[in-house]
């Protein structure tokens, strides 16, 4: 487990050393066997949909049928998936999978009615930071990648080198792109909440969404740094050493000379906490800017995050600190992705978030791709004693192969009163 760079504010959520002790020792008797855990009314069972079943009107029709006649009642569906757009958009360019589709079909529309017409609610699923692959990159040449390389995430690795690399260069990418394929944990390429150009483009993409959809929530995802060793690129480093600037001696001023490639690397090292409070504060504005404009547009709507679920990585290693954004009510919903196949880390994962949520929502992320039906049966019971509010498996693309039967045997045994 990776510890956080900075020490929690005082007032935040967070587990002593002895209350996590008795967080995973509840979680530990819990996830033993135990009579079944009843479902409430209200309890939330959501798929994750992902775009490779919102290609043609067909597989969103078979998305809408058999989640309802499996039991489910809400659908998080990615809209977004890598910069790219399966609704309506004039600010970001229509999905390559939907290259044949007529221009008319709009897979968000068409999921919206069918499902409003079987009950389920939906809610638009959005990959904020990453925004391409690297082993694929977009053909469009309107994708952000092509239109603002400046916005792009960079690891300290290549820092220096690409500052010595005009942006608009095709070196600037290729190299950014062959370094990020060769990182075996780095999932692709990531665009900075620290530049403002940036943060304004994604609020308006969300904008867009929670104006022009009858959505009952917006989910956000990849809502995260790729790790600790990003953004160093030139732009949000002069950020940082601008941030700096009022609490600096003239000496430091001199010393850490905004034009120096190699003074802001070393600024970074010197105020490392600092640096990590930054990288973090900037993601935080840019949560708290995504809720303000999806309330605005639908107040009803929910806001939830898709988090790690362990507070000392996604704070230390992601700079995704959530437990801020509960605290502040930033999110209504948070969703550990508790994915592992170990029923026994699975409860402490679940505990850990419903003890830092407080009396907030938490809807258990369950990663059904790698369990059985009865598996994912016991991850839910232990969600429900443990408090959450409602599950969401990952993923519906992942399990509808596996035939109705699959699904339908969750159901019975999760889902039947």
């Amino acid at each position: 487990m990776f510890a956080p760079f900075g020490l929690p504010h005082p007032s935040r959520r967070t587990l002593s050393s002895a209350g996590f002790v008795v967080v995973v020792t509840a979680a530990l008797l819990l996830a033993t066997p135990a009579p079944r855990a009843a479902a409430t009314r209200d309890e939330v069972r959501a798929l994750w949909v992902t775009r490779a079943s919102l290609t043609s009107p067909r597989s969103v029709h078979t998305v809408v049928q058999m989640a309802r006649a499996s039991g489910f009642n809400t659908l998080l569906v990615q809209v977004r998936g890598r910069g790219d757009a399966y609704f309506e958009s004039a600010l970001e360019p229509r999905a390559d999978l939907l290259t044949g589709q007529p221009a008319s079909f709009d897979p968000l529309a068409t999921l919206i009615t069918q499902a409003q017409g079987e009950g389920l609610r939906v809610h638009a699923w959005v990959n904020v930071n990453l925004i391409s692959s690297a082993a694929d990159l977009p053909a469009s040449r309107d994708h952000l990648i092509y239109r603002h390389p400046e916005w792009l995430m960079l690891p300290r690795p290549l820092a220096y080198a690409l500052s010595r690399i005009d942006v608009r260069s095709p070196e600037y990418l290729g190299r950014l792109t062959r370094w990020t394929r060769a990182a075996d944990d780095v999932e692709g390429l990531f665009i900075s909440p620290i530049h403002p150009g940036a943060a304004d483009h994604l609020v308006r993409v969300v904008d867009d969404l929670a104006r022009r959809y009858a959505l009952d929530g917006v989910h956000v995802d990849y809502i995260r740094y790729p790790g600790a060793e990003f953004d160093f690129s030139r732009l949000a480093l002069q950020a940082f050493r601008q941030d700096l600037d009022a609490a600096m001696t003239p000496e430091e001023r001199r010393r850490f000379d905004p034009g120096n490639m190699t003074a802001l690397l070393a600024a970074t090292d010197t105020y490392s906490e600092r640096w990590a409070g930054f990288r973090r504060s900037r993601l935080n504005s840019l949560v708290l800017r995504l809720r303000t404009a999806v309330k605005a547009r639908r107040p009803d709507a929910l806001f939830s995050a898709a988090v790690y679920p362990e507070p000392a990585e996604a704070m230390g290693r992601k700079f995704q600190d959530w437990p801020l954004w509960l605290e502040k009510r930033w999110i209504d919903v948070v969703c550990p992705m508790a994915y592992t196949p170990d029923a026994t880390v699975f409860a402490s994962q679940i505990a850990t978030v419903r003890q830092a949520a407080g009396n907030q929502p938490v809807w258990a992320g369950i990663g059904a791709y790698r369990l059985s039906p009865a598996q994912t049966v016991q991850n839910i019971e232990t969600a429900r004693r443990l408090g959450a509010s409602g599950i969401v498996l990952f993923s519906y693309d992942s399990l509808a192969p596996r035939g109705l039967d699959y699904l339908a045997s969750i159901s019975r045994a999760a889902f039947s009163p």
